[in-house]
């Protein structure tokens, strides 16, 4: 029986229908799944610009964000003539056909699945080979607020300053904040995931109270995790201008450093909030975009670690073992196995 309450909508030249779009995705003001695509449209441009042509691991909820939820790397065989996909692989080298963010049509194809989430690759479908954005994941660990993580921030803005580079933050849409490098496209995953150990622990070394570059959950004590593995090869990292599943439905949203003052929370960034914003501001990230930076400097901070002794840092378990990787087992665990 077909869907009488069905919405048909023309999005970049191409036709979309989104079935039950009265059906409620966000309890705490009551949000549809077409009030979700009508976000979308209203920050259409900093949103491609952000994912644009880059393929995404959808994130679906099909009751909405307060019911269960499932990761779709693979787009469905019935799908429109007009979708665009890219072949991707996984850690283990299988592959799956990634649906591409070409358009805004795409996204609110996706939207009309459940999509809560898109995880965004950090490299363009038609260019696999080099990853040309670095991601610095300041994740709080238990017992860390956010102005732990607004510090650790501004921590991370500091140090890429004194190397010449900018970063660019954004909130997670939950509890952590996002800054991100856009890279000129030169270095694979493999030369960006280590800058990023490099930046994660030159900021441990400078404020070993605040943040931490531990991989092992039993060593980051109360302190900020900057996620280095966010940057592996076919890791992805939830996206720019992304609703969170959550009842108030936070976006992850750029903002500028001077808005990072003590009023500022993630929690307030809801989506007519968003709107409100990019209508009146425009896109923050536009510089981002403009100038690709180099990560010379951070690859030179990781070679002189290792010439003073340091290994590579852990690789999550389903990776290959890595060359230069220390054993994959807890400090606990490998001393209880010596004692």
């Amino acid at each position: 029986m077909a869907d009488h309450l069905a919405v048909t909508l023309d999005l970049d030249g191409h036709e979309v229908t989104i079935t039950n779009p009265d059906k409620v995705f966000f309890a705490e003001r009551g949000e549809t799944k077409l009030d979700l695509v009508e976000f979308y449209r209203a920050v259409r441009d900093p949103l491609l610009a952000a994912m644009g042509g880059r393929p995404v691991l959808l994130q679906r909820f099909p009751d909405g964000a307060g019911g269960s939820s499932f990761f779709q790397k693979r787009v469905p065989k019935s799908r429109p003539a007009w979708l665009e996909t890219a072949v991707v692989s996984t850690p283990n080298g299988t592959t799956s056909d990634a649906l591409v963010a070409a358009d805004l049509a795409h996204v609110a194809w996706a939207v009309n699945m459940g999509c809560l989430g898109f995880h965004v690759w950090p490299s363009l479908a038609d260019d696999q080979e080099h990853a040309d954005e670095l991601r610095l994941d300041l994740d709080p660990t238990p017992g860390v607020d956010f102005p732990m993580v607004r510090e650790a921030a501004l921590l991370v803005r500091d140090l890429l300053a004194e190397l010449g580079l900018v970063g660019w933050p954004k909130t997670t849409g939950n509890r952590g904040i996002h800054v991100y490098l856009r890279l000129e496209p030169r270095w694979d995953s493999y030369q960006v995931r280590a800058a990023a150990v490099a930046a994660a622990r030159e900021l441990e070394r400078r404020r070993p109270d605040l943040v931490t570059a531990a991989w092992w959950k039993e060593e980051r004590g109360r302190r900020v995790f900057v996620d280095f593995n966010q940057n592996a090869p076919h890791k992805t990292v939830f996206g720019a201008w992304c609703v969170r599943a959550r009842p108030g439905g936070q976006v992850s949203t750029p903002f500028h450093w001077d808005e990072l003052d003590e009023a500022f929370h993630p929690d307030g960034l809801t989506m007519p909030v968003v709107v409100e914003r990019v209508e009146r501001d425009g896109d923050p990230w536009t510089g981002m975009y403009e100038r690709p930076q180099a990560i010379d400097e951070l690859l030179a901070m990781y070679d002189r670690d290792l010439a003073n002794g340091l290994m590579d840092a852990p690789w999550p378990p389903v990776y290959p073992k890595q060359p230069n990787e220390p054993p994959r087992v807890a400090p606990s665990r490998a001393r209880k196995d010596k004692g």
